[in-house]
């Protein structure tokens, strides 16, 4: 049950339409819903909240909505793969995210999906957008990836990714795993939308059918695009056109749409951006991960496109995917001015909650839900209230996050959650993963040929 709080004395950063910061701000909320964003001096009657939470010495923010995530990517973090050094991020498809998503399980995807969102929640993420890829077992794996969100206690926009990179069967069967869990509205706190994989493993049948879906369910659109060189080179060979213009003709671009990275595109795909209304998730930790390179993110703004920030299922900490996102940029055009830290905020909370037309998140506003989080630097060195927008990119980490309300509900309270059992939930997922790793033909340590040092 939510109750009815007043968060008193912090930096407040509302990150609402004029991007106040109210030193000695406060946050109430009742029934989870907002009902006070201001001054602690203009509160007046604090006696109407059930609990009053002295928040001095803390930042006082909306909970981050990650614009693109793999939940299940969880399982590769530490696996010993028996697979051949990938030397592009074709073949690191090909080697390592194919054959596991051929593994995975509903099982799989309840543990991945359960680890996951108990690591974004402890970081400050309420909200994010997931795809979720298994083209052999896509029946209910929805429901499973559902039911670890609402044990967390976070929002999910959830998805299957269709993809026809072995068969159109395949493909139909992953777009029908979302038309039925949106047809029966998501569950609790997770909500569907629809997810195809790339444009150089679907057909422009399936984009037209993905499309009609996303149009009949009033639903967000998500599809990974130029993230390497290759979906580009193969639109080219095959189509005559880059990807964005493919993906223009075929109708999918538009306001319902999320285009995950983006890396490879040039100015003509960039306006077509624009001039839709598309929007864009860029995934910057990720992306130096795969070795893919670095997106054109100033001119996508300049522009006026609507990019929102992600992980791609890599680092589920959202300060530490701010922090890439604000440096990349900079090394990559050698310019320490190319990207501000409140732009950088500014993806991770607002523009990431626009993407998926969620208008009532992203923003600390009356009337908006209460999805907050409380953020106290582990060395208090300096005020709070001086650059705040850079103190949160370059002076905060997930691990600073210490309380973290959505829907009014104080699910995570001095960092350990209060709706589950934290260590049972983490046995759990690491008896699932360790099947999944023996699955995937994992090499325990003890087969490993030790280190000879010379």
């Amino acid at each position: 049950m939510s109750e009815s709080v007043l968060l008193k004395g912090g930096v407040v950063v509302t990150m609402d339409s004029t991007r106040r910061v109210i030193v000695d701000g406060a946050v109430g909320f009742e029934g989870g819903v907002l009902t006070f964003v201001g001054k602690s001096s203009e509160v007046g009657g604090a006696s109407r909240f059930d609990k009053v939470v002295d928040v001095s010495g803390r930042f006082v923010m909306p909970g981050i909505v990650c614009a693109h995530t793999h939940l299940y990517g969880i399982a590769l973090r530490g696996a010993a793969l028996q697979i051949r050094p990938s030397s592009d991020f074709l073949e690191n498809l090909q080697r390592v995210w194919w054959p596991l998503d051929e593994k995975m399980n509903n099982d799989d995807a309840y543990a991945t999906a359960l680890g996951a969102c108990m690591e974004l929640a402890l970081n400050g993420t309420t909200t994010f957008a997931d795809t979720y890829s298994a083209p052999l077992n896509p029946e209910g794996s929805l429901d499973a990836i559902a039911k670890a969100v609402n044990e967390v206690g976070i929002r999910g926009v959830i998805s299957f990714e269709a993809t026809e990179r072995r068969s159109a069967e395949e493909g139909r069967r992953g777009l029908e795993e979302n038309v039925r869990f949106l047809s029966k509205g998501g569950e609790g706190l997770a909500k569907g939308m629809i997810s195809l994989h790339a444009s150089f493993t679907i057909s422009d049948d399936l984009i037209a059918k993905g499309v009609e879906a996303a149009k009949k369910h009033r639903a967000p659109l998500t599809i990974h695009v130029s993230e390497g060189p290759n979906d580009v080179y193969h639109n080219i060979e095959r189509y005559g056109k880059r990807t964005v213009e493919r993906l223009h003709d075929t109708g999918l671009l538009g306001p319902w749409a999320v285009l995950a990275h983006c890396v490879h595109l040039n100015k003509r795909e960039i306006q077509l951006l624009a001039a839709s209304g598309t929007h864009v998730a860029h995934n910057p930790m990720s992306n130096m991960l795969n070795a893919v390179g670095v997106m054109k993110l100033p001119e996508m703004l300049e522009a006026g496109v609507n990019v929102g920030l992600g992980n791609d299922g890599y680092v589920f900490d959202g300060f530490e995917n701010m922090r890439a996102a604000f440096l990349i940029h900079r090394v990559d055009r050698r310019d320490p001015s190319i990207l501000s830290p409140q732009t950088v905020v500014e993806m991770a909370t607002v523009n990431a909650a626009k993407a998926y037309g969620l208008s009532d998140v992203g923003s600390l506003q009356v009337g908006k839900k209460a999805d907050v989080i409380v953020v106290r630097p582990e060395v208090y060195a300096t005020p709070l209230y001086g650059n705040v927008y850079g103190y949160l990119v370059n002076g905060i980490r997930g691990g600073d996050v210490e309380h973290v309300f959505v829907n009014g509900v104080h699910i995570v309270r001095n960092r350990r959650f209060t709706r589950l059992d934290k260590e049972k939930a983490e046995s759990k997922v690491v008896e699932t993963v360790e099947k999944l790793w023996q699955r995937l033909g994992h090499q325990p340590p003890e087969a490993v040929e030790p280190l000879k040092v010379k």
